[in-house]
């Protein structure tokens, strides 16, 4: 994986940021080549999968999927604002709705980003969940890599954003407690995500480091981190809900996030994390995988550090 080459992590994240640029660069010119013929929402989606395919090319070269990761969060506030400039029939969006939906996205993106460039040591370093795919062989991994760990993650997110599409496509309403709710709850996301990142960093760097996290905000749930990435895109949702209910569809695009978290993600983690330590299965059977249980559990178990 990455190659022969030995990689620094400041020469990695510059040729990931090498990477991106040039991704961005292709999906805005796919975007606005077609955008004429096809309107904004198609025109978006093209260049997506176009910007898609260019990390797909970096990922092969450098031998490495996790080169697709920072994608998940580099891509959602450029794609806003390619939207935002090309509104709908109906003018313009909403300046200050816009601007909430610019700033939870921003915050997002760069948390969750900075969040992976702590974590990760370079082009030579692959994520867990994609290098076990490499049993299969070179040529079903990288179908499996294109298909599955980058075009249908790239879908997904495209799927989530709907709401702020249905944002630029006009003022729609004026701004109402709808858009404060929304805010509220993709702020309280991202501060969610972040604590329990910092938790379990903190617990990986300390004397329990061999045991799983239990603590904080872990023992309420299984996956807060998991929980709170939830929760933001239904954020996201309530701002196409405050320009106009007529916006609804949308929802499921956040319906999609719920369901690849709890479908894939958490069964995923679950099964790692009880391979590698005892006594997760017999925590996990105690404790719900994205939504606390805010009252007692049976069997006497009421507090969350309960084992």
């Amino acid at each position: 994986m990455g190659g022969s080459r030995k990689w620094s992590k400041r020469a990695g994240a510059a040729v990931l940021g090498g990477v991106y640029a040039a991704a961005l660069g292709v999906g805005f010119a796919v975007a606005e080549a077609v955008v004429s013929r096809t309107g904004p929402l198609a025109a978006a989606l093209l260049g997506d999968l176009a910007a898609t395919g260019t990390v797909f090319l970096a990922a092969r070269a450098l031998d490495n999927t996790s080169v697709y990761d920072p994608y998940w969060s580099v891509v959602p506030l450029p794609l806003a604002l390619w939207w935002y400039f090309h509104p709908g029939p109906g003018g313009a969006a909403d300046p200050v709705r816009f601007a909430l939906v610019a700033v939870c996205l921003g915050l997002w993106g760069m948390r969750l980003t900075a969040n992976f460039l702590r974590g990760w040591a370079g082009p030579g370093h692959e994520d867990w969940r994609y290098a076990a795919y490499r049993r299969l062989g070179p040529l079903r991994y990288w179908l499996v890599s294109l298909a599955g760990l980058q075009v249908m993650p790239t879908l997904v997110v495209f799927a989530a954003l709907l709401p702020v599409y249905a944002v630029t496509r006009g003022p729609g309403r004026a701004p109402s407690v709808v858009d404060v709710l929304a805010t509220a709850v993709a702020l309280g996301a991202i501060a969610l995500e972040t604590v329990a990142d910092e938790q379990k960093r903190r617990h990986q760097a300390g004397p329990a480091r061999g045991e799983f996290v239990a603590t904080g905000l872990w023992a309420w749930c299984r996956h807060p981190n998991y929980l709170g990435e939830v929760a933001f895109w239904w954020g996201m949702l309530g701002f196409g809900l405050a320009a106009g209910w007529r916006y609804a569809w949308t929802a499921a695009g956040a319906a999609a996030i719920t369901l690849l978290f709890n479908l894939v993600s958490v069964p995923l983690m679950d099964r790692r994390l009880a391979g590698r330590y005892p006594g997760y299965a017999a925590f996990a059977a105690t404790r719900p995988g994205l939504l606390p249980r805010l009252r007692g559990r049976k069997g006497g178990e009421d507090g969350p550090g309960s084992p």
